[in-house]
């Protein structure tokens, strides 16, 4: 029972197999997971968070430590002799030639004219801009995918184009076979429909090899094994209801500017004056009494204030470069929506291009249908060749060759359009 069970089991899991489906929706969405830079996602963020975590530190008391030795050829001396004054019982002291100083210094910022807040955006929105440039190049991926998936769906439909061909070729290779026994062909007339036939499986390898190509570098690309079994699920050819330039490339131009505009901010908090108050400890030799020569503790503590003036004198050319970055970069979205604009206007055209031809394709696939037909008549009839007949069966099957393609090339068309607006 248990064995039977099992074997229960595996076949319904090789039906699922045989029957899995994709579409090119999930193609997209499997690509961008399986992309090596979506990791590039995971490091900018927790790259920006150590940066932040860094920068906050700046509000802590920055403490110092510092110990020296010295010793020095000459010291402070008076140069008043008072034994010449008269005076014997009092003498001035002189510094030690060896000295020692060991140093605790403590700073603690007040205000520092927002550098630390400035800064912190600068990191935060440097990082959004690495963010927008890793969703450009992953969102590039699909037209890549585009071009795989509707390679490997009209691969498939040459294909089954193809097997029709052929059980047609080998149904009137038989009534051939039996138009010479009635003495109405010859076997020329045979010969010339086996060539077609031989062409036609000729054909089969090479659209089969094809699309097991397309098959291979698009599991490459979602990190996901794909079967020559499997359905690639043909989408419906709906075209984009709108026609709005929506790309992540704009997010990136907006990204680019805020992160100007924040290092112009910077500028403004590099012209404030710094608060903050200081407190230094230490032992040494002497401390601050000069006129002690011996080890002694000592403290210094204050407030402090400092304005560096001369980030004025390069404030206004830096603030003139930063608008020139932000206008280069106004530059390059306008160029971007120009160029994507007549991108879209070229396959817009191409939509209107292959729903025209397909208006057609049904109705000479009827008429050269028509003509075959027409064309099995005569031949049973012994009023034309083989060679005439297989001309109108391949004249037919070009026809119906020219529609998949259009259908195809169709579908390939609306998708690239959806490319170029995202929508």
């Amino acid at each position: 029972m248990i064995k039977k069970f099992f074997l229960l089991h595996l076949s319904l899991l090789g039906c699922l197999t045989s029957f899995a489906q994709i579409t090119i929706e999930d193609c997209y969405t499997k690509a961008q997971a399986n992309y090596p830079l979506i990791k590039q996602y995971d490091l900018v963020e927790k790259t920006t968070a150590y940066n932040l975590s860094n920068a906050n530190k700046g509000y802590l008391p920055q403490v110092t430590f510092s110990a020296k030795a010295s010793y020095q050829s000459d010291v402070t001396k008076f140069p008043i002799d008072l034994s010449q004054l008269g005076i014997q019982d009092i003498s001035i002291p002189t510094l030690s030639n060896d000295q020692y100083s060991a140093t605790l210094d403590v700073n603690q910022v007040i205000w520092d004219g927002g550098t630390i807040k400035s800064q912190k955006e600068g990191m935060e929105t440097a990082a959004e801009v690495d963010k927008k440039n890793v969703e450009v190049s992953i969102y590039a991926l699909n037209e890549r995918i585009n071009q795989l998936y509707f390679g490997i769906l009209l691969a498939e439909a040459q294909t089954q184009q193809n097997r029709l061909l052929q059980d047609e070729l080998e149904r009137n290779y038989n009534q051939i076979e039996s138009y010479i026994l009635n003495g109405i062909a010859n076997q020329s007339d045979l010969d010339a429909v086996k060539v077609d036939l031989l062409k036609a499986k000729q054909s089969e390898v090479q659209f089969s090899n094809t699309k097991k190509a397309y098959i291979e570098v698009l599991s490459k690309l979602i990190g996901e094994e794909l079967g020559e079994d499997t359905e690639f699920v043909k989408p419906m050819p709906v075209r984009p209801s709108t026609l709005t330039i929506n790309r992540p490339e704009l997010g990136l131009y907006d990204a680019q500017i805020q992160n100007l505009a924040t290092k112009d901010r910077e500028i403004t908090s590099g012209l404030m004056p710094k608060l903050g108050l200081f407190a230094t400890g230490g032992y040494g030799k002497p401390g601050l009494n000069m006129l002690k020569d011996g080890f002694e503790a000592y403290y210094v503590a204050g407030v402090r204030v400092s304005w560096n003036i001369g980030n004025f004198y390069t404030q206004k050319n830096n603030r003139k470069v930063i608008q020139n970055n932000i206008q280069s970069i106004e530059t390059q979205r306008e160029t971007f929506l120009f160029n994507t604009n007549l991108d879209i206007t070229q396959k817009s055209s191409h939509i209107d291009n292959w729903v025209e031809q397909l208006k057609y394709d049904d109705e000479i696939i009827a008429l050269r249908g028509s003509v075959k037909r027409a064309s099995e008549v005569k031949m049973a009839n012994g009023t034309i060749s083989a060679s005439d007949l297989t001309r109108d069966i391949n004249a037919e099957q070009m026809a119906i060759r020219d529609k998949l393609l259009h259908e195809t090339e169709l579908l390939l068309a609306l998708y690239n359009l959806k490319f170029a607006t995202n929508n």
